[in-house]
């Protein structure tokens, strides 16, 4: 059964069954309660919910303490069946797609909402937000959908996309308000430990005062270490010209100055991006509470808006503590990129070794006389498109043992070269050469960038681009799908989603659960593997660690 509702902004909204075709099946109604409605629907019949974006529909319900078991999220299918068309990036909203399917001028997608911290409800109060949608709007757009569905290239691959993504939405939305348990002592206590005590006047702590007064004595002048300009100008005048400031430049310095720039970098980064004032705007009651963004970045991974939810140093994570009775599951999948290459190619002997254990230790001795490391800088050169230095004999050997996967993944890049489109294992689309994809209009911090070279860029980045889109994108739907599974399977325990990374997930549940969680994980990524890819003798084994402590993961 499905159901279409349009929520009217007071806590009710309008709702009517829709057939196997997707058309009413009876008269609309009115819920002036829609979260009771809701709920009394999930126990009564479990409807797929057919709403405008599960971004903005379901948050409101889920804290009323109505959780949604399936959804149909049409801002987030518009957006993949525009990618599938050629048409990349243009508008995806309901009121954008109605006007495309009406032939009408399509409005702008409304500008991403700032993040809003916990406890700040002045974005609620003055909100100015558009008038809801007709009901009857989301009726054609979703028929115009399902039409469009039916007429991409594999129409079954496809739909299980649209179902992922839209199953992702929904655990985003309950990661982000379960919260993340966050121990705001022991984050205090790490800060002064490694930073020294927080400056009164609101300036960098003491250990970066310190840090500043070596430099300054190793340059003889006095400069602002976050300054690349300043530092490259000061190696400069000691007769050092450094192309850039970043780590592994400065590793390679031969001068004082630069293990203490080096060390002043990595606390920089913790002060500015995990300190004080981030545990005060983000970690409340005990929590950490992110927004995250499915489908994010070009690839489909997530990102995430305010908090760098994505980018926990492993230092700060000694602060994300279970609470007193409860622990933290916390499953990574190991080698999932070079899994997907297996699964994807066809490569029979690339499968073989993906079967299970180490992958690198595998390939090692299948074709390279055992060195693991010559293995692995093989098969992600042949991902990442690295093509010079030490990967040259790599290479060479990885498309003489593994010539299905290194067809698959040298066609990709042929194909983006030409300035065409490459598409994942599910249908989601690449954009086109001239687009420019800024994780960093979510938020400059989050997320994992796919690097999109701007329009103009040389053939050769377009193709390394492309090489790698169709292995990270079908990365992020094996995700998702797992994500879709876990979700429904956790309901059965007291565990819930508090985290989710890219290919790590956690769950905190009661400590006499975390045997029954860890089984349900481990269910969830076999049952994604065989959604994708059937049959197929690649396997993708999760690391799963039982902890209080999430630093202490293996």
């Amino acid at each position: 059964m499905m159901v279409a509702v349009v929520p009217d902004g007071t806590g009710g909204g309008w709702c009517v069954e829709l057939s196997a075709a997707g058309r009413p099946g009876g008269e609309q109604w009115h819920a002036t309660d829609l979260a009771a409605e809701v709920a009394a629907r999930e126990r009564r019949d479990a409807p797929r919910w057919v709403w405008p974006a599960t971004a903005t529909s379901y948050p409101p319900l889920l804290r009323a303490g109505a959780r949604v078991g399936r959804c149909h999220d049409v801002e987030l299918t518009e957006a993949l069946l525009l990618g599938a068309a050629g048409h990349w990036g243009e508008p995806r909203s309901l009121a954008a797609a109605h006007a495309r399917l009406t032939g009408r001028p399509v409005p702008p997608d409304p500008p991403p909402r700032p993040p809003t911290p916990p406890g700040d409800t002045q974005g609620a109060l003055f909100d100015d937000s558009p008038a809801p949608p007709s009901l009857q709007t989301l009726i054609d757009v979703y028929a115009d959908q399902r039409a469009r569905l039916r007429a991409v290239p594999d129409p079954g691959r496809f739909t299980l996309l649209v179902a992922a993504e839209s199953a992702a939405a929904l655990a985003a939305v309950e990661i982000g308000q379960a919260g993340l348990p966050w121990r705001a002592d022991v984050h205090d206590a790490l800060l002064v430990e490694l930073l020294g005590e927080a400056s009164r006047v609101g300036g960098p702590p003491r250990r970066l005062v310190e840090l500043t007064e070596r430099i300054a004595a190793a340059f003889g002048e006095r400069i602002h270490p976050e300054s690349p300009a300043e530092v490259l100008r000061a190696f400069a005048r000691a007769g050092i010209s450094l192309p850039s400031t970043r780590a592994w430049v400065l590793r390679q310095v031969d001068h004082p100055a630069a293990p203490l720039l080096l060390e002043f970098k990595e606390l920089y980064r913790l002060w500015t991006a995990h300190g004080w004032s981030w545990r005060e705007q983000w970690v409340h009651n005990g929590r950490f509470w992110a927004e995250y963004v499915p489908g994010g970045v070009v690839s489909g991974r997530w990102a995430t808006r305010g908090g760098g939810a994505l980018q926990i140093p492993r230092v700060v994570r000694r602060a994300v503590v279970a609470d007193p009775g409860w622990v933290l599951v916390v499953a990574d999948a190991g080698q999932l990129e070079p899994r997907i290459l297996a699964a994807v190619s066809g490569d029979t002997r690339l499968a073989e070794a993906g079967a299970g254990g180490d992958m690198y230790a595998a390939l090692a001795a299948e074709a390279f006389g055992g060195d693991r490391a010559r293995a692995k800088v093989a098969l992600l050169g042949a991902m990442y498109g690295q093509t010079g230095g030490a990967a040259v004999p790599a290479l060479a050997a990885l498309r003489q043992f593994y010539p299905a996967a290194w067809a698959f993944v040298e066609a990709a890049a042929r194909t983006g070269e030409t300035g065409g489109l490459v598409r994942s294992w599910l249908g989601r689309t690449s954009p086109p050469p001239s687009v420019t994809a800024r994780v960093a209009d979510l938020d400059p911090a989050d997320g994992d960038s796919v690097d999109v070279p701007r329009a103009g860029a040389a053939a050769r980045a377009r193709g390394r681009f492309t090489r790698n889109f169709v292995i990270q994108a079908t990365a992020a739907e094996w995700a998702n799908t797992l994500l879709a599974s876990l979700r429904g399977t956790l309901h059965e325990t007291a565990g819930e989603l508090v985290f989710f990374q890219h290919d790590e997930v956690l769950v905190h549940c009661l400590a006499g659960e975390a045997e029954r969680v860890a089984a349900a994980v481990h269910g969830a990524a076999e049952q994604a593997r065989v959604l994708l890819f059937g049959d197929t003798p690649v396997r993708f084994p999760l690391g799963v660690s039982v902890v209080e402590c999430y630093v202490d993961a293996k």
